[in-house]
């Protein structure tokens, strides 16, 4: 596959999965592909969740709205177990992350040819259908339950409070000042750095298999046998993966938020 029409090698192959669809340059680049499928999956969760929500029912639910009142139930009991403060926004924020970061994944599922050659043949050259392969994607999540971090640690604790737990822990001395600042600074960083990463990182490296698995059809009936069978084996094992990942990022993020409430 070549947006020329040319074959490609293995390797211009796995290069071509991997590169986004682009607008603009330099700081000012568009990761236009990733931008529409997790702006579109993030409407399609809004709209079907919105559309249950509308027609629910006292009686007997149907299939779908089952489905939806079972996911929103898992969240809830989730936030209920590991959230200790009072907030109104973390359930509703829990769900969405979950949701959303699953949709994103899911895309995983999608054998990796059919969307990019589709987008070929209306001419255009890449498409990466995994928004959570992107890092920028990733980072974009994490760096929003940051902020959330930040907004209400300052919030509870005040902005004495918020610096205290900087500088005071875990040496409650004040000669220990920068080493503590030094200590609670990285461990603050890493928190978004650590979700961004993680779900990155697992998603990339599952969708690359994806790749290399793809490469063995077509070759011979052999290979195209045993890739037929590695492809399903990696799909059911890999619907775990995207759902323990969804799950992940939204566990921390809630525990992180529950730390944040915490006022010493």
């Amino acid at each position: 596959m070549a947006a020329s029409g040319e074959a490609l090698t293995p390797q211009g192959y796995i290069q071509h999965h991997l590169t986004n669809l682009t607008a603009g340059e330099g700081i000012w680049t568009w990761h236009v592909d990733s931008l529409f499928f997790s702006v579109g999956l993030g409407v399609l969760f809004l709209w079907v969740f919105r559309s249950v929500a509308k027609k629910a029912t006292t009686g007997v639910p149907g299939k779908l709205q089952c489905f939806v009142e079972m996911i929103v139930e898992f969240v809830d009991n989730s936030v209920k177990e590991t959230f200790h403060g009072k907030n109104a926004l973390i359930a509703p924020l829990a769900l969405t992350i979950f949701v959303w970061i699953f949709l994103m994944n899911f895309m995983d599922m999608i054998p990796v040819d059919w969307l990019p050659e589709l987008a070929m043949a209306m001419g255009v050259p890449y498409l990466k259908v995994v928004p959570s392969t992107d890092l920028n994607i990733t980072f974009s999540l994490a760096l929003g339950v940051f902020l959330l971090i930040i907004y209400y640690s300052i919030k509870v604790k005040g902005v004495s409070g918020f610096a205290k737990e900087l500088t005071l822990q875990p040496f409650n001395h004040k000669a220990m000042i920068p080493v503590n600042l030094l200590l609670e600074s990285v461990t603050l960083i890493a928190k978004p750095i650590s979700l961004a990463l993680r779900l990155f990182g697992n998603l990339y490296a599952g969708e690359l298999i994806f790749i290399l698995i793809a490469l063995m059809y077509g070759t011979n009936l052999a290979l195209s046998a045993l890739g037929v069978t590695l492809h399903l084996g990696w799909l059911i094992f890999h619907i775990l993966v995207i759902t323990l990942q969804a799950f992940i990022f939204m566990m921390l993020t809630i525990v992180y938020l529950s730390m944040a409430h915490e006022d010493h």
